[in-house]
């Protein structure tokens, strides 16, 4: 079992480095845990339950922890907010065109409106419905 339980932890660890994702770690410290109980010579059925004990509990105490701290990917923009505020049409938003542009909170975006058939003029005031990117999603108003 000591051969099982090391081929399993180096093959979840391998996982964990090719993905990079925090995926297999719980179940590698658990099985790390399962090979230490089959070195001093632990019977079959403890090697199991400790290595699921140890692996769920790792996942579920320490994974929030790791996610919210070690694998940030999501950058808060603060243009959540934007969604339904009034922004200034600076240039003519046409989305067949390709042009279109608005203010929003003094910074000048990209702008579409969200139906490709209408146009929103210079000067107008339109109401900001998505955000795509860079671009802002606008309706008029």
């Amino acid at each position: 079992m000591i051969i099982f339980w090391l081929a399993l932890f180096v093959i979840l660890l391998i996982i964990e480095i090719i993905t990079v994702g925090l995926t297999t770690i719980w179940f590698a410290g658990g099985s790390m845990a399962a090979l230490i109980v089959a070195a001093v010579g632990g019977p079959v059925w403890l090697q199991v339950i400790l290595f699921l004990v140890v692996s769920f509990v790792l996942l579920f105490f320490t994974r929030p922890w790791a996610v919210k701290y070690l694998n940030p990917h999501k950058t808060r923009t603060n243009y959540e907010d934007a969604i339904g505020k009034t922004v200034r049409v600076t240039m003519k938003i046409d989305n067949i065109e390709e042009t279109g542009t608005a203010v929003l909170n003094g910074q000048e975006w990209t702008a579409r409106s969200n139906d490709d058939a209408v146009t929103i003029e210079a000067d107008t005031t339109a109401e900001v419905v998505a955000i795509s990117g860079v671009k802002l999603i606008v309706k008029p108003q």
